[in-house]
Formats: C-alpha cells, structure tokens, sequence
C-alpha cells in the first residue's frame, strides 16, 4: 500500500449527519441519513441547495421515524438514493433525474426481502450501505455490524436473481470493520469500512476507525485494506481525481449528531 494523505477540503454548513456523496461537474451530491433532502453544493460558488426528496422535505428526523438514506450512486443521468433495510420505514429507493430534476419514488420491501432470503439475514441485521451498477448488474454493500449479520456484497440481475458473496474485513481493535461505502473505478471497487462498537443496526456506538479498501470487481477478493483514521465514522466516498500516479476521494463523515455542519475531507492515495 502506497503512502495516503488525508485532509480537511470542504466545511458545509446545512447539513447534518452526511451518509453519502457523489462528485460531478464540480457539484457535490450529499445525502444525510437523518432527513429527506438531497443536497446540492456549489463548489466554485460555495453555495448550498436542497432538494425535496418527499413533499415534505425534514431534517433531524427522530430515528424510530427516519428513512435512513445510507446509498447514493449515479447511474448514467440518475442519482439512486436507498435506504439502509433495517426497519421497515427504510426500505424506500429514490431516483432523482439529473436533467429534467424529477424526482420518483419506489418501495423496494421485496427486493430487500430477496436480500435478506439470499444470505439468511434476519430483518434486523439487513444494512445497505453503499450500491452500484456494474455489467447491468446492481452491486449492494451489506454493512455486517448486526449481532448476527456479516459483510459482503449482494450482487442483483434485471430478474431480481441474488448471489450474495460474504466478504472478511479486518479489526481494528476487537471490532471487525464493516462497509459504509463503496464505488466502481474502472474494473476495481473502492470501498469504505469503519469499526463501531455495537451489535446493532439501529444503535451506533464507539468509533474505532475507519479505513479504505479495494475489491476486484470479478472475483471480489480484497487487492489491500488500509486504516486511514483512529476517530472518524466516514460513510460516503466519491472519486475526485484520478492520475497515473494518484487517486484522490472525497469522503463524508456522519457525526451521528443533530448539528447541521458537515467536514468533507479528500483522501490521495
């Protein structure tokens, strides 16, 4: 593993406890697991807008009551939003349309219940964390910190057929790390996990450290892992730049607060 820099790029204010993060066309695409708005920020003009992903656009929802939007990903001119599965409340996909800015929502119960069925995964322990498209396949990255869940990848066919392939991810500490983000760049995923000290889905707990990792996207065997933070819970993780010699992220840090700022840090590997 090649040295890593990572560093403070961005402060937004408005946004609180961000899950997720897309970079394009120097626009940043933010999701927080506690509302129901997309963000939009304006990085030469510094300015921030939110779009209402329901009619009525909430934030610092309760947590018996939120949607849990844990997923972004952009799927040619689409942003797909989804809830993370672990209650019955966040089983919502949202697909928000880049060019005419319409915004549909889909319930997907029995799709996550396929999920569940295909890695014999009790209804607690079901979290979406991270999603792409791939070979016209749907990639869900299962964050197996339930108290009898596991990581590891759901990967999904236009008939809804399932594989789900059970991923090992290293400790820091005593806690196995589990996914809170993942992204396609070019045949390799590039993916976040962090350790929290908690048995539940619904519960957050210590955090030990976060790091980044890197899946062969045939094979889905780990190329490397590398612990990036002792302190931070990063859950949302974009491509930035790509060089021959560099790869820069961005990366979106849940604070599992109710303040509405949000640290964008850039991680150059």
């Amino acid at each position: 593993m090649q040295d890593f820099t990572l560093e403070l790029q961005f402060k937004i204010t408005g946004i609180g406890s961000a899950s997720g993060i897309i970079y394009k066309d120097n626009l940043l695409f933010i999701i927080s697991d506690n509302g129901t708005f997309l963000y939009q920020y304006d990085i030469e003009k510094k300015k921030l807008a939110k779009i209402k992903l329901f009619e009525n656009g909430q934030e610092n929802i309760p947590k018996k009551d939120k949607y849990d939007f844990e997923s972004i990903c952009l799927k040619e001119n689409k942003l797909y939003i989804l809830g993370s599965g672990s209650t019955s409340k966040r089983e919502k996909r949202i697909s928000y349309n880049l060019q005419t800015k319409e915004v549909k929502e889909k319930d997907i119960t029995k799709l996550y219940q396929k999920l569940k069925n295909s890695a014999a995964i009790y209804d607690d322990d079901l979290n979406i964390e991270g999603s792409l498209f791939y070979n016209e396949k749907w990639c869900f990255f299962q964050r197996g910190n339930g108290a009898n869940s596991k990581n590891g990848v759901f990967i999904s066919n236009q008939n809804d057929n399932i594989i789900f392939s059970a991923i090992k991810l290293p400790k820091i500490k005593h806690i196995e790390t589990s996914f809170t983000d993942a992204i396609l760049v070019e045949e390799k995923i590039y993916f976040l996990a962090t350790a929290e000290d908690t048995t539940s889905t619904y519960n957050d707990g210590e955090i030990l450290g976060s790091i980044i990792g890197r899946l062969d996207v045939q094979s889905m065997q780990i190329d490397f892992t590398h612990k990036i933070t002792d302190t931070h819970k990063f859950e949302g993780l974009t491509l930035y730049n790509k060089t021959k010699d560099k790869i820069e992220f961005l990366l979106c840090e849940d604070n599992d607060t109710e303040a509405l700022e949000t640290n964008i840090y850039k991680l150059s590997l």
